[in-house]
């Protein structure tokens, strides 16, 4: 998928389970390694378009509080794991310009001003950007999960003209917690064949555009 130059860089990333990887749990510290490091790597910007896994509704909808609070949607840890600060801004006026965008492009969607920030924002920002210094606007995924309407939304949000913002989707691309607590072996062979498949499918130069989005579109057919 084409971007529009000025929208700057894209990053999909994990960020991880829950509130661990800000509680000092070892399995974490690849990734909190590698996500500083990529803070590192490319500028920084000044603002941040955030999707996360942790927010679907039945239109898409858009976070424009200019100060949200934090939503630990999480339950069953530590005390000390809601009471993690991140006092990010939002942006209104980026949350409105997004919207406007998405009605050009026909797709449906509304501000929401009663919303925080969920863990899939604050937690790798946390770690990537801990002075909470770059406004943050939230956009939801759509309650249907259906592949070709998301392709579509990002297909609208890389034509924003917005200098110097990093667009991040923030999530898992393998989340049967069921099958991690039960087989832990099965379901590592069964991730890394899915994300074999999903790196193959948004990076190899031999598929075509077309190719590709069929694929990601069928993607119940991956292993």
């Amino acid at each position: 998928m084409k971007v529009s130059e000025q929208t700057g860089n894209i990053l999909y990333l994990s960020h991880g389970g829950g509130p661990l990887p800000l509680l000092n749990d070892g399995r974490h510290d690849e990734m909190l390694s590698v996500l500083k490091r990529i803070a590192l790597q490319i500028r920084k910007p000044d603002v941040i378009i955030l999707i996360s896994a942790h927010w679907e509704a039945e239109q898409v909808n858009i976070l424009a509080q200019e100060e949200p609070e934090l939503l630990y949607d999480y339950y069953g840890f530590p005390e000390e794991a809601y009471h993690i600060e991140y006092p990010a801004k939002g942006d209104e006026a980026l949350a409105k310009n997004i919207g406007q965008l998405l009605s050009e492009e026909g797709i449906e969607s509304q501000l929401d001003y009663r919303r925080d920030f969920d863990h899939g924002m604050f937690i790798p920002l946390k770690i990537m950007y801990p002075d909470a210094d770059i406004p943050c606007v939230q956009v939801s995924l759509l309650s249907s999960l259906n592949a070709e309407e998301h392709i579509n939304l990002g297909r609208a949000l890389g034509k924003l003209e917005r200098e110097n913002c990093l667009v991040i989707g923030s999530g898992f691309s393998f989340h049967n917690m069921n099958a991690l607590m039960h087989d832990p072996a099965m379901s590592n062979g069964n991730n890394i064949a899915f994300e074999n498949w999903l790196i193959e499918s948004c990076s190899s130069k031999v598929l075509s555009e077309e190719e590709r989005k069929t694929r990601l579109i069928e993607w119940e057919k991956a292993p």
